[in-house]
């Protein structure tokens, strides 16, 4: 059985909400919001996957975050438990999301990436406005 969502990149994108090194501001509040939900007790987490938010919705290459990946203990999310039950991702899929270091510096939970994020919503820096740029050409599905 062939997985539909693809492992995490070898490392996190340019603008994942879970890098220290990416500027306040980028997302949607709500895109920051869903980050702190991966963060309950497993039973009260959302049951979807992460998915990279470089990749348009229903886009056939879309593959598991690897800022949500690095930032989580996969034995603890409950999404990647009933992913691999249900077949949406195969056991190698599976594998190198409990495997996966990130070579970046990310925020040690998604409360601390939201409260990063939103912390931009109002004063984007000129760095912020440039990757908001770069993000809307990638994702034809925010056009």
């Amino acid at each position: 059985m062939t997985s539909s969502i693809r492992p995490p990149a070898p490392r996190p994108c340019e603008s994942c909400p879970y890098r220290r090194d990416v500027p306040a501001g980028i997302w949607a509040a709500e895109e920051y919001d869903k980050l702190r939900r991966y963060d309950a007790d497993t039973p009260h987490q959302p049951p979807r996957i992460f998915q990279c938010h470089q990749n348009d919705a229903d886009n056939d290459s879309r593959r598991i975050c690897a800022g949500w990946a690095g930032c989580h203990d996969s034995d603890n999310l409950l999404a990647l438990r009933l992913a691999i039950l249900q077949g949406r991702v195969d056991s190698a899929t599976y594998q190198a999301v409990a495997d996966y270091t990130s070579p970046v510096p990310l925020f040690p939970t998604g409360n601390d990436a939201a409260d990063h994020g939103l912390a931009g919503l109002d004063t984007p820096t000129n760095h912020a406005r440039h990757m908001i740029e770069k993000i809307s050409h990638t994702r034809q599905d925010l056009q």
